[in-house]
């Protein structure tokens, strides 16, 4: 009877690893999709936001947006704390990078729950609203979300000459 339990016991254990790596990736794509719709929305409300003041919209950029991811990623796997710790290596390496750059600014957010209230709350602040009104063209949003399913949100702008 005792070999009849292991053997059960081992097959529950088997099943319950194979559903999760089974399921893990679709849940990582779902995350990254849903992350990627997010970023899209945020980008609509800056750019309108941009547009009523008469200003470019901003274009975005895959090399911005690695590094806004990472900077998100760091700060939801309490890396580095929430704000804009490594901020001037993070832009230096951008500038350096998308040459001629020449300009660079960076918005991060936590525990908002959709895009309207991201960038709702960056145009409430002085320093914030800025940067998303700046002299920029380039833009970068890289989104993650902690172990306990809080969202930390990085927009990085870039002026490219």
């Amino acid at each position: 009877m005792k070999k009849t339990t292991v053997l059960i016991n081992r097959t529950i254990v088997f099943c319950f690893l194979f559903l999760a790596i089974a399921f893990l990736p679709s849940f990582s794509l779902a995350q990254s999709r849903s992350n990627a719709s997010l970023a899209k929305e945020i980008l609509k409300y800056v750019n309108e936001h941009r547009d009523s003041m008469g200003l470019a919209p901003l274009q975005t950029n895959d090399v911005i947006s690695q590094a806004a991811e990472k900077h998100s990623s760091n700060m939801a796997q309490k890396i580095v704390p929430f704000g804009h710790d490594g901020f001037d290596d993070r832009i230096g390496n951008l500038l350096k990078e998308l040459r001629p750059a020449n300009a660079g600014a960076e918005n991060v957010a936590d525990g908002v729950t959709n895009a309207r209230e991201a960038v709702n709350l960056w145009l409430h602040s002085t320093g914030h609203r800025k940067n998303i009104e700046g002299n920029f063209n380039l833009t970068g949003i890289g989104i993650a979300s902690s172990s306990d399913g809080k969202i930390y949100i990085t927009q990085i702008f870039i002026h490219k000459s």
